[in-house]
């Protein structure tokens, strides 16, 4: 028998046994036909970021920042979110891409040249601030959340130790109108602000969030767009909520949600139109845009890889090799 002494038995039988079995699911759901199609459109994707138009960044007007999570398998997401959104406003932005981890040189690359004004943040400036605001002795559950459960980057490495409104953007969203609304979220910001999912999804218990929040919880909040105040989070407040989640439900993937859920709980917020920004949108309406925004989840990202993205090159005036 082979041992592996730094290896989790949790990451092995994942590997082993959890990995393949969801592949084969999907297969099985998909069909092995539409699963390589699939494939092959989000490798065309991949591969169009490369021909995105450098976005000038020339103005007397102070740029807005949009602020993004992204890696190796997710960059080329990221650079068509906000390009597609700066397509559509004459108001400059600045993206601001926090490492996940795994950004490689050529992806940075690739990011600073369509966004020659965009700021970068890599892993070891992340982990040395983090050590520095929230050290691991202190919040050893948001810790180690944000090191197996990576969406909770979306909170501790924008948040932590920062001032200031920020609106947090999922890359595997796409905008084909002005978003108006963000826009003046953005040159303004008052309350929190986040959309409508197509149904509530948080992980946990409504009963525990709201003893633990001391305030109803919203119902069908989506963090896709999402908006904080960086200073008003207590941290060692969502260190206690994070760490009492765990402890009587578990982990669940669904748990960033659920804590900003929590901390929008009892509050005014920016709720944008559900009708405008759609979460998982159907396959006729990215064949045909009609609303603001697109965020493609769960069933809608076979539309997203197969026609969402043709939208934003198209729009550009790039020659798109026809798939």
């Amino acid at each position: 028998m082979i041992f592996f002494p730094n290896i989790k038995p949790g990451v092995i039988a994942y590997k082993l046994y959890y990995a393949p079995k969801g592949f084969l699911q999907k297969l099985l759901k998909k069909g092995a036909i539409n699963t390589a199609v699939n494939f092959q459109a989000q490798l065309q994707m991949e591969q169009a970021a490369y021909r995105l138009k450098t976005v000038k960044s020339e103005s007397a007007i102070s740029p807005l920042e949009i602020h993004f999570l992204t890696g190796k398998r997710f960059w080329y997401q990221t650079c068509f979110c906000a390009y597609s959104m700066a397509e559509h406003t004459n108001i400059p932005l600045c993206p601001v891409i926090y490492d996940d981890g795994s950004l490689e040189k050529e992806s940075q690359k690739e990011i600073l040249r369509i966004f020659p004004n965009a700021k970068i943040i890599l892993k070891p400036k992340l982990e040395e601030h983090l050590d520095k605001y929230l050290p691991q002795m202190k919040f050893p559950y948001l810790r180690e959340r944000r090191l197996n459960y990576p969406n909770m980057r979306k909170l501790t490495d924008i948040h932590a130790g920062s001032k200031g409104w920020k609106l947090v953007l999922d890359s595997d969203m796409l905008f084909f109108h002005t978003p108006d609304v963000l826009l003046d979220w953005l040159k303004s910001p008052q309350q929190p602000c986040h959309m409508v999912d197509v149904e509530t999804s948080y992980g946990y218990s409504d009963a525990l969030m709201t003893s633990l929040a001391k305030a109803a919880i919203p119902e069908r909040l989506n963090v896709g767009i999402c908006g904080l105040k960086s200073e008003d989070i207590d941290w060692e407040q969502l260190e206690y909520w994070c760490k009492t989640m765990i402890q009587q439900q578990g982990t669940h993937y669904y748990q960033e949600q659920a804590l900003v859920a929590m901390l929008m709980a009892g509050k005014a917020c920016k709720v944008v139109s559900a009708e405008d920004y759609i979460v998982m949108p159907t396959q006729e309406e990215v064949i045909q845009p009609k609303a603001v925004l697109h965020h493609y989840v769960a069933d809608s990202k076979p539309w997203y890889f197969r026609y969402g993205w043709k939208h934003v090159l198209r729009n550009s005036q790039v020659n798109l090799i026809k798939a």
